[in-house]
C-alpha cells in the first residue's frame, strides 16, 4: 500500500510539472517527452540538420542527475553492464524511430492523452500490444544474457556527459545550435527545467515508475501499482488543463489545426508505438527507466539511451521523422524495418526450449551469478 501510495504521488508531481513546463514555454503536450527531447539535444550538437528541433533541453540533463543524486544518497548506485551492449544500442535506436513517428515517448504519450490528443489513444492501443508481444517472448525464455560489476567511471560517464552539457548550456551556449522557431525554439527557462528534471529524475528513481513495467505487471502478474504512477500523471496533466484551458478533446483541434506536435495518420501512431512497446519491454524498461537505470550507475541503459540519441539524429537526417502533415514515405519504411529488426532480435536471444513461465518482474538487466 504505500508503494502504490509513493508512486501515485510521484506520478502527480510528474504531471503537475509536465503542465507547468508547457505553461511556462514548453510546447504544448510536450512538458516531458524523453524522445522529442533527446531528439533535441542531438540537434542542439549538431548531430542532425533539422532547424526547428534544436536546443538542449535541461529536463533530461536533470533527470538523469536527479536518478544519479537519489541512488547515491540511497546507497543504490551499482556501476554494472555488459549485457548485449550492441544489441541494446540497436534496440535503443529502433525504439525511437518508433517514438519519433509517433512523435512521442511513452510518457508523452499519457501527457498528450491528457491534453485530449486522441491520436495518442491509438498509439496506446499499439504500445499495449508491442508490450504483449514482449511478454510473449520474456515467457518464452528471452534473454540479452547477465551483466557484470563494472568500474565506478563506466557507471558515472553518461551522468559525466550530462554534466558537461549543462555546463556548455549555461557558460558556453555559442557553442551549441538552437532552434529559432518551431518546437526546439519553446522552452521554459532554464533552472526551471532543470530542476523539474532533477525533481522528476530522483522521484521516478525511488519509484521505478516505468510505463511499460506497469503494463507487463498487469500482464503477468495483476499487479497495478507501476501502472497507478502514470494513471496519476494523466489525472494530473487532465486537471491542469482543464483549468489553463488547454484541454482539446479529439484528433485536432478544430478544422485547420491538427493536436500540437501531433498527426492524425492512426495506422502509423498505432505501428510507431509498437515498436515502442516491444523494444522497450525487451530493453527493460521504457525510455525514462533507461535514463534513470544509466543515472543509477546502469551501463546497458546507457548505451541504449546513446542508440536512442543515435536514432533520433539518423530518423531526421534520412526524413524517418512524422511531421504534423503525417508519416512520409521514408517513416513508414524506417516503422517496418525497426519492428523487424527488434523481432529479429526477440527470436535470437529467446532460448530454443521454453523457459519457465515468468513468476518475478523482469530487471533491465539481469544480476550475475552468485
Amino acid at each position: 500500500m504505500k508503494e502504490k501510495r509513493n508512486i501515485i504521488l510521484a506520478g502527480l508531481v510528474v504531471g503537475i510539472a509536465a503542465v507547468a513546463l508547457t505553461y511556462f514555454g514548453n510546447p504544448a503536450n510536450m512538458g516531458f517527452c524523453i524522445a522529442c527531447f533527446i531528439r533535441d539535444i542531438a540537434g542542439g550538437v549538431g548531430m542532425h540538420r533539422a532547424e526547428i528541433v534544436q536546443y538542449v533541453r535541461p529536463e533530461i540533463i536533470g533527470l538523469v542527475g536527479g536518478a544519479f543524486l537519489m541512488a547515491v544518497f540511497s546507497k543504490e548506485f551499482k556501476a554494472k553492464g555488459g549485457s548485449s551492449p550492441v544489441l541494446r544500442f540497436i534496440l535503443g535506436f529502433c525504439v525511437m524511430v518508433g517514438a519519433l513517428v509517433f512523435l512521442g515517448c511513452p510518457l508523452r504519450m499519457v501527457i498528450r492523452l491528457g491534453g485530449g490528443d486522441l491520436n495518442a489513444l491509438v498509439g496506446l492501443a499499439g504500445f499495449v500490444v508491442g508490450i504483449l508481444g514482449g511478454v510473449f517472448f520474456l515467457n518464452k525464455g528471452f534473454t540479452l544474457k547477465r551483466n557484470y560489476k563494472m568500474p565506478v567511471a563506466e557507471g558515472f560517464a553518461l551522468t559525466g556527459v550530462n554534466a558537461a552539457l549543462l555546463v556548455l548550456l549555461v557558460a558556453a551556449p555559442s557553442v551549441l545550435i538552437f532552434s529559432q522557431s518551431g518546437p526546439g525554439s519553446m522552452h521554459a527557462p532554464i533552472l526551471m527545467s532543470l530542476a523539474a528534471g532533477l525533481i522528476v529524475g530522483a522521484l521516478a528513481q525511488k519509484t521505478r515508475l516505468c510505463m511499460v513495467g506497469g503494463i507487463r505487471d498487469v500482464v503477468l502478474f495483476k499487479d497495478w501499482t507501476l501502472l497507478a504512477g502514470f494513471v496519476a500523471i494523466f489525472v494530473a496533466v487532465l486537471a491542469g488543463n482543464l483549468i489553463l484551458g488547454n484541454f482539446h478533446l479529439g484528433f485536432v483541434i478544430d478544422a485547420e489545426t491538427a493536436q500540437p506536435v501531433a498527426h492524425t495518420d492512426g495506422l502509423w501512431n498505432f505501428m510507431g508505438m509498437v515498436v515502442v512497446g516491444l523494444g522497450s519491454v525487451l530493453l527493460g524498461g521504457c525510455p525514462l527507466r533507461q535514463l534513470i537505470l544509466a543515472g543509477e550507475g546502469n551501463s546497458d541503459s546507457a548505451v541504449a539511451v546513446l542508440g536512442m540519441f543515435v536514432g533520433a539524429a539518423f530518423s531526421h537526417n534520412f526524413g524517418l521523422a512524422s511531421s504534423a502533415t503525417g508519416v512520409g514515405a521514408h517513416g513508414k519504411v524506417g516503422a517496418i524495418l525497426a519492428l523487424a529488426v527488434v523481432l529479429l532480435i526477440a527470436v535470437c536471444n529467446t532460448r530454443k526450449a521454453p523457459a519457465p513461465k515468468v513468476t518475478e518482474v523482469p530487471t533491465a538487466t539481469a544480476e550475475p551469478s552468485k
